[in-house]
C-alpha cells in the first residue's frame, strides 16, 4: 500500500511530459522529456534499412519507417511503465524528421506508391543539369530569390518530378486525384492521425522550405514554382507553423494525445540548442553535417554557397525566423561506409580507437563526395576520392582521414558563414550522434581554431521537437520564454595545435577537393560497349569520305562512257 502511494506521489511530482518522434536517415527514435526540467526520461531506437537499387540511388521503405515509429512508441511506453511513470502524463508529441526525403501515397488505400527517395539520392542529376541549362546564363541559383536554394538533386521537387515521370502508379494516382505528396513528417502525421480515415495532410514551414516549391517570403506554396516543375498543387500538404495542434493520435498507447510540434531535424536541433537569438549557431553531426545560424526575421541571401532556409515559426501568430545553412552530405555516413562497404571496422566506436592509435592521417586525405559535394560547392559531378597514399598508409590512417574529412567540411561551411555575415563565430555549439567521438570533437576544435561546445544531453534534435509541441497553443506545458529555459550543461574542447599547422592541413584538403571535382557527368561517353560514330576517327573519316567521292566519280565517268 505504501509503495503504491509513493509511486503515485512520484508521478504527481513529475508533472507534464512531452514526447518526440525523431525519424532520421539511419534510425527512428521516440523520446520522452520532463516539460519542466527538459530531462530525458526514457527512449527507444530502431535502425532503418537503406536500399541502393542502382549506383547513386538511395531509398527507404515508408511502411518500415511507420512501423519503426509504432515500435519505438510501444517500447518507450513499456519502459516508462516499468519506471513507474504514468504515460497519461504525456501531454503532447512533436515530430522531427530527415528533410527533403520524398514520398507519394494513395489517399484512398493509404499505401505508398513507391519507396521513399532519400535526400542523398542522385538519380535526378540529369534532370537538374537539364533545368540549369534551360535557365538564363545556366544559373543554378535561378530560383534562389524565391526558395533560398540552388537547383540541386538534394531537394524534393526534382525527386517528386522523377516519381511522376518514371513510376506508373504515381502517374496514374496523380491523374485520378488520389496522390498525396509529402516529406517524412507529412507521411507520419497523416498516418498517425487516422490515415485514409481522416488523417491530416500537413507539413510545417521548415520542411516545406526544403522542397524548391515553397516561397520563403510569402510562406506558402508558390504557383509559379509548381508550374516550373509541372507539379499539381492539389497533391501538396497544407503548410502550418512548427508549433500548433495538427491532430490527435488515433491508435496505440498514446491514443488521443495531440501531435503539436513539427520541425525538420536541423531546425529542431537549432531550437533544442536554444539558438533563438540572431547570430547564434549550431552544427549537427548525423548522416550528414549541418551548420545553421539564426539570422532573425528577415531572410539573408548567401554569396558563398550557403542556403537560406526557414529556421522555425513557433506558433500560428508568431513570426517566422530564418537561418543560413551549410549542408554537408556525408559525415556519419562515412563511418557506415567504412563499416559496411570496406569492413575495416565492426562498430562505430572502433573508428575512434583506430584513429587514436596513429593520431595522424600521415598525409592521407579522404574527400567522401559519395553524393557529389553540397555546400559551399553544389557540385553534383564530384565523387569520393582518397589521395596522398603511400606504402606506409594503413587502415588507421584512413580512419583518421575520415574523421578529419568531417572536420574539414565543417571548416569550409563555417568559413562561408563568416564571410557572409562578416562576424566570426567565437565558438561552435555541436550536437548529433558523432559528437560522442571525443577525438572528432578535439580534431574539430583544432581545425577550426575555436572552441567546440558539446551539451551533456546530446538529444537536442528531439528536445527541439518536444519544446515546439509542449509550447503549442492548447497544450502550453513548456515555456519558451528566455528566463524559463533550462540552463544547459556542456563540455568544451579547446584547440590544441598551432594555427599554422591547422592552415597547412586545410590547404592540402582544399587541394584534394579540387581533385574530386568534375568526375562524373551525365554526358554520354563512348566506351567499348557502345556504338562509335565512324567519323569519330579523323583518318577513318577521311578514308571513308575519299572512298565515297571516288565511287561517285567512277559512276559518273562510267555513265559518260556509256552515253558516248
Amino acid at each position: 500500500m505504501n509503495g503504491t502511494m509513493a509511486a503515485s506521489s512520484n508521478r504527481i511530482m513529475l508533472g507534464p511530459l512531452v514526447a518526440a518522434i525523431d525519424q532520421g536517415t539511419s534510425s527512428t527514435r521516440f523520446l520522452v522529456f520532463n516539460a519542466k526540467t527538459a530531462e530525458l526520461l526514457s527512449h527507444h531506437q530502431v535502425e532503418i534499412k537503406q536500399s541502393f537499387p542502382k549506383e547513386g540511388w538511395v531509398e527507404e521503405d515508408p511502411k518500415e519507417i511507420l512501423q519503426s515509429v509504432y515500435e519505438c512508441m510501444d517500447r518507450t511506453c513499456e519502459k516508462l511503465t516499468q519506471l513507474n511513470i504514468d504515460i497519461s502524463n504525456i501531454k503532447a508529441i512533436g515530430v522531427t524528421n530527415q528533410r527533403e526525403t520524398t514520398l507519394v501515397w494513395d489517399k484512398e488505400t493509404g499505401e505508398p506508391l513507391y519507396n521513399a527517395i532519400v535526400w542523398l539520392d542522385l538519380r535526378t542529376q540529369s534532370t537538374v543539369e537539364r533545368l540549369i541549362n534551360k535557365t538564363p546564363g545556366k544559373n543554378k541559383n535561378h530560383l534562389k530569390h524565391k526558395t533560398g536554394l540552388p537547383i540541386s538533386t538534394y531537394f524534393s521537387a526534382v525527386k517528386l518530378r522523377w516519381l511522376m515521370d518514371n513510376v506508373e502508379k504515381v502517374h496514374e494516382a496523380v491523374l485520378s486525384h488520389r496522390a498525396m505528396f509529402g516529406t517524412v513528417d507529412s507521411w507520419l502525421i497523416w498516418c498517425l492521425t487516422g490515415g485514409k480515415k481522416g488523417g491530416v495532410h500537413c507539413t510545417d514551414v521548415t520542411n516545406a522550405s526544403r522542397t524548391m516549391l515553397f516561397n520563403i517570403h510569402t510562406m506558402d506554396w508558390d504557383p509559379e514554382l509548381c508550374k516550373y516543375f509541372d507539379i499539381p498543387m492539389e497533391i501538396l500538404p497544407k503548410v502550418r507553423s512548427s508549433s500548433e495542434i495538427y491532430g490527435l493520435m488515433k491508435s496505440g498507447p498514446l491514443t488521443g494525445v495531440p501531435i503539436s510540434g513539427c520541425l525538420g531535424d536541423q531546425s529542431a536541433a537549432l531550437v533544442g540548442q536554444m539558438c533563438f537569438k540572431d547570430g547564434q549557431a549550431k552544427n549537427t553531426y548525423g548522416t550528414g553535417c549541418f551548420l545553421l545560424k539564426n539570422v532573425g526575421t528577415k531572410p539573408v541571401m548567401s554569396d558563398h554557397g550557403l542556403l537560406t532556409t526557414v529556421a522555425y515559426k513557433l506558433g500560428r501568430d508568431k513570426p517566422a525566423c530564418y537561418a543560413l545553412e551549410g549542408s554537408v552530405a556525408i559525415a556519419g555516413a562515412v563511418v557506415r561506409w567504412l563499416k559496411d562497404n570496406l569492413g575495416i571496422i565492426q562498430t562505430s566506436t572502433e573508428l575512434e580507437k583506430l584513429a587514436a592509435d596513429v593520431g595522424t592521417s600521415y598525409g592521407c586525405y579522404f574527400v567522401p563526395a559519395f553524393s557529389g559535394l553540397y555546400a559551399p560547392y553544389w557540385e553534383p559531378s564530384a565523387r569520393g576520392i582518397i589521395c596522398g597514399l603511400t606504402q606506409f598508409t594503413n587502415r588507421s590512417h584512413l580512419a583518421f582521414a575520415a574523421l578529419e574529412a568531417v572536420c574539414f567540411q565543417t571548416r569550409e561551411i563555417l568559413d562561408a558563414m563568416n564571410q557572409d555575415s562578416g562576424i566570426h563565430l567565437s565558438q561552435l555549439q555541436v550536437d548529433g550522434g558523432m559528437t560522442s567521438n571525443r577525438l572528432l570533437m578535439q580534431l574539430q576544435a583544432d581545425i577550426l581554431c575555436i572552441p567546440v561546445v558539446k551539451p551533456s544531453m546530446p538529444e537536442t534534435t528531439a528536445l527541439g521537437a518536444a519544446m515546439a509541441a509542449g509550447a503549442a497553443e492548447g497544450v502550453s506545458v513548456w515555456s519558451l520564454n528566455p528566463e524559463d529555459l533550462t540552463e544547459v550543461t556542456s563540455e568544451k574542447f579547446e584547440p590544441q595545435i598551432n594555427p599554422e599547422e591547422s592552415e597547412l592541413r586545410y590547404a592540402r584538403w582544399k587541394k584534394a577537393v579540387q581533385r574530386a571535382m568534375n568526375w562524373e557527368t551525365t554526358e554520354p561517353v563512348n566506351n567499348g560497349d557502345e556504338e562509335t560514330s565512324i567519323f569519330s576517327s579523323v583518318p577513318l573519316g577521311f578514308y571513308i569520305l575519299g572512298s565515297m567521292f571516288m565511287l561517285i566519280g567512277a559512276k559518273y565517268i562510267a555513265g559518260q562512257c556509256e552515253s558516248e
